[in-house]
């Protein structure tokens, strides 16, 4: 689903342009990676996209996108909102501004309801967009999510972003089989325009070719309901273990979701199944 950007997703918009500007001083954000070492910008990009992340007004940002889009906040929990970069001609492509290879995000642990939600911050094109492949959405692949728990990975991979600077060791869910990327579906939409997407659907970055970086935002909802009922997207492939259910915050007061719904989804190596 694809929306028109809002006042509150320009706020948002605003906020990391804000704070984007301020760390790359006179230089031009989208052209920087050509007057800076990588090892700098990694190091600029660490101390940027957490203050993003825990910026007081994030939050309430996002609060605002879900009103002006009519959900009901008072069932529907959100996640902190990230701040994404996608460098050209392969200049950083690991940590810190990590491409995404294609995959589902209920291979890294969300849940089958998860929505996302992805906008740009400055203007983008077909070479530095988001690529969504769509003959995966029914057809599993096999892949290594048996590997992966949201919980071990935050004890001793999420915080090791900024030093993986050229190749990337953390282990992360791959497809283990060949795939065909086309038919690929590339949405452009405006500055604080919104794309939402189940979970469940194989996307990935697009190689930047382009010259310029990509900035965008993204963050995830879940409902209670669906989440209590267990609606959401069929599980066709993947085999994690753990839950990012902790995460989520509710729209109305930030308190997290109910610990017997979070325990539903909270699974263990020994309780995974094929």
């Amino acid at each position: 689903m694809i929306y028109s950007p809002t006042p509150s997703s320009l706020a948002l918009v605003k906020l990391a342009r804000t704070l984007i500007e301020d760390a790359f001083g006179t230089l031009d954000p989208e052209t920087a990676q050509y007057n800076i070492s990588v090892e700098d910008y990694a190091a600029l990009l660490a101390k940027l996209k957490p203050a993003f992340i825990h910026h007081p007004e994030a939050k309430s940002c996002i609060q605002s996108i879900l009103r002006d889009l009519a959900f009901d906040l008072g069932e529907t929990y959100f996640d902190v909102p990230r701040m994404r970069t996608a460098t050209s001609d392969d200049y950083l492509t690991s940590g810190i501004a990590y491409a995404f290879h294609p995959h589902r995000d209920t291979w890294y642990s969300a849940p089958q309801c998860q929505i996302n939600w992805w906008m740009p911050i400055y203007e983008i094109e077909s070479g530095r967009a988001m690529a969504f492949h769509p003959r995966y959405w029914t057809q599993p692949v096999a892949n290594s999510s048996r590997t992966y728990n949201y919980a071990e990975w935050n004890r001793t991979s999420r915080f090791a972003a900024a030093t993986q600077i050229g190749k990337d060791t953390r282990v992360q869910p791959r497809a283990e089989e060949p795939m065909e990327i086309e038919p690929q579906l590339r949405v452009i939409c405006p500055v604080g325009g919104i794309v939402l997407f189940s979970a469940a659907h194989m996307h990935s970055t697009v190689p930047n070719n382009t010259g310029r970086t990509r900035f965008s935002i993204d963050f995830r909802t879940v409902d209670l309901r669906d989440a209590r009922n267990r609606r959401g997207a069929p599980n066709i492939d993947s085999q994690c273990t753990g839950t990012t259910m902790n995460d989520y915050l509710r729209g109305t007061d930030l308190s997290h979701l109910p610990a017997d719904v979070i325990e539903m989804y909270d699974t263990t190596p020994h309780e995974a199944t094929a």
